[in-house]
């Protein structure tokens, strides 16, 4: 029982982390692809540009949108994540065979 309430908490820990990178990422986003694209210009003095890449570096790493991953909603998991449901394939077809997924059915034959 309390590995259970350990792995879930664990998968808590991470969406929130997740949702945390996803909030920084957009809130840098502008920011971010101004000073790569002035890093990038070849028409700028080289220490202006030198100055932007600086800045660039300070960036908190999380403002990324590389850190961000797609994760399950309720098991935490990283990998076979349908975006649409943002829920992994194992969960999304324990919920299909049940059927509280609206308008999907786990089909057998």
């Amino acid at each position: 029982m309390r590995e259970i309430l350990s792995k879930r908490f664990v998968s808590e820990k991470r969406n929130i982390r997740d949702h945390k990178r996803r909030l920084l990422a957009t809130k840098y986003e502008l920011r971010r692809k101004l000073y790569k694209a002035f890093c990038k210009d070849s028409d700028l003095p080289s220490d202006m540009r030198d100055k932007l890449r600086y800045k660039l570096s300070k960036l908190p790493r999380n403002s990324s949108f590389a850190r961000v991953r797609n994760r399950c909603i309720s098991t935490g998991r990283p990998r076979s994540v349908y975006e649409f449901f943002r829920i992994s394939r194992i969960v999304f077809r324990g919920l299909a065979s049940r059927g509280p997924l609206m308008g999907i059915k786990k089909s057998s034959w």
